[in-house]
């Protein structure tokens, strides 16, 4: 896996300006919409990593015509109204949850038989609830190792309407809400519509809203009671252009240093329009005692005199990507910090609610583990290396405890190539410059 990184202890407040790179979730969001469509999409902005790679590889197996020019974060996609130019292939999403949730819909709305091959990593990730939307629509899925999981070989319904007028469908998305993006994304191959009814406790999230965002640009809206989701028969995808904002996920990082070392950090073209939910992570840095600015150029963070930061009390539910980051500043607050409501993280790329506890413990800080949540007392950091679980936030979000303590290292850096893959270049010449 290479070398551990040694975090450079900062010795005061930094002055941070960043540029980061685009989003990773709305740039596999763009790649599928522009699949759908009917003609030529180019997209700028678009994030180029491991997450993204595969979906681009996944496309171009499955016989779309793609323009890729990584230098000028450019991605031109020619789209055939649905379908698929294939009728048998296989694909092999890697570790992208997107590409694994998204592509699984498309090809179990398509006709043909195809194979989805995946890494280790996400052969344990859960899948199942699409699995079973999708065998109940008329698709057949064939599990090649484990039940309920990738690797599979899937027959697509062909487009035929599988199911009644209404093409109704209920769906649990309490593991993850990739499951319902994914349904609404390829809605439009669905020519007679479909109603999606949501059977668990939580019905909407950050990411659900950008992709109904995303997808009502394109002219293809989506209906919401509270319940249920609806989208009309006929719709479909216009071609055209589009640019994916920066990754505010990515942002947050730098955010964060800003307010550990009392400095102050501008993440370039981050602005409060931008759809991501992970901007609520302001919030919580406002209310630990930062103060936060939208600039003419980005947003940028000023974190308290001398890092002294507030206890705070947060459900993360909506941006649980940030919870690591929070855990990571938590031992330097004045009091508890107590993240709740992010059960659902103990599905995603590691259990991150365990990964949290175990790795703060390692470094001398108490925690308190529950189901759901997970509390931080307060109390210096001992060097030490961190274990990141071949996670990419955890890598990121645990480099900045290295801020302010002394020996303290990131084993396996490179696993930050899923979705940010120089960050620990960036970090390094941010820190020693």
């Amino acid at each position: 896996m290479g070398e551990n990184y040694k975090v450079h202890r900062v010795p005061g407040p930094i002055d941070w300006t960043v540029e980061v790179p685009g989003s990773k979730s709305m740039t596999n969001r763009a790649l599928l919409m522009a699949a759908l469509a009917d003609g030529e999409t180019t997209l700028d902005g678009v994030l180029f990593s491991d997450d993204s790679r595969h979906f681009l590889a996944c496309l171009t197996a499955l016989g779309f015509k793609l323009e890729i020019d990584e230098a000028q974060k450019r991605v031109t996609v020619t789209g055939l109204n649905g379908r698929l130019p294939v009728t048998t292939g296989e694909i092999d999403v890697g570790s992208a949850g997107t590409a694994a949730r998204f592509l699984t819909a498309m090809l179990g709305m398509a006709e043909g038989v195809f194979t989805i091959q995946a890494s280790e990593q996400m052969k344990r990730r859960p899948m199942k609830p699409l699995f079973d939307v999708l065998t109940d629509m008329g698709a057949g899925i064939v599990c090649l190792e484990q039940e309920g999981c990738l690797p599979i070989r899937i027959t697509g319904i062909g487009g035929r309407a599988a199911l009644d007028s209404a093409c109704g469908v209920r769906l649990d998305i309490s593991k993850s809400t990739q499951f319902l993006s994914a349904l609404l994304l390829i809605s439009p191959m669905i020519k007679q519509g479909l109603h999606i009814e949501i059977t668990s406790e939580r019905k909407d999230g950050s990411y659900i809203r950008i992709t109904r965002r995303m997808m009502e640009r394109l002219g293809a809206a989506v209906g919401f009671d509270g319940c249920c989701y609806d989208t009309a028969p006929g719709i479909s995808y216009r071609a055209g252009t589009g640019r994916i904002e920066p990754d505010v996920s990515a942002a947050c990082y730098f955010y964060a240093a800003a307010a550990l070392t009392g400095g102050r950090a501008l993440v370039k073209n981050v602005t409060r329009a931008c759809m991501q939910g992970d901007l609520q992570f302001l919030e919580v840095l406002a209310g630990m005692g930062c103060r936060v600015n939208e600039l003419s150029d980005g947003i940028e963070v000023q974190g308290p005199a001398g890092g002294r930061l507030k206890g705070v009390t947060v459900d993360m539910k909506d941006f649980s990507d940030q919870a690591m980051t929070l855990a990571a500043l938590a031992p330097f607050a004045d009091g508890p910090v107590r993240i709740e409501n992010v059960g659902h993280i103990r599905g995603q790329e590691s259990d991150r609610i365990h990964a949290i506890v175990t790795e703060l413990r390692r470094l001398g800080i108490s925690c308190r583990e529950e189901e759901d949540a997970v509390t931080v007392v307060p109390g210096q950091p001992s060097a030490g290396v961190v274990e990141t679980y071949d996670d990419h936030r955890m890598a990121m979000a645990f480099s900045l405890i290295g801020l302010r303590t002394d020996g303290i290292e990131i084993a396996n850096p490179e696993c930050c190539r899923k979705t940010f893959e120089d960050y620990f270049e960036i970090l390094e010449a941010l820190t020693t410059r």
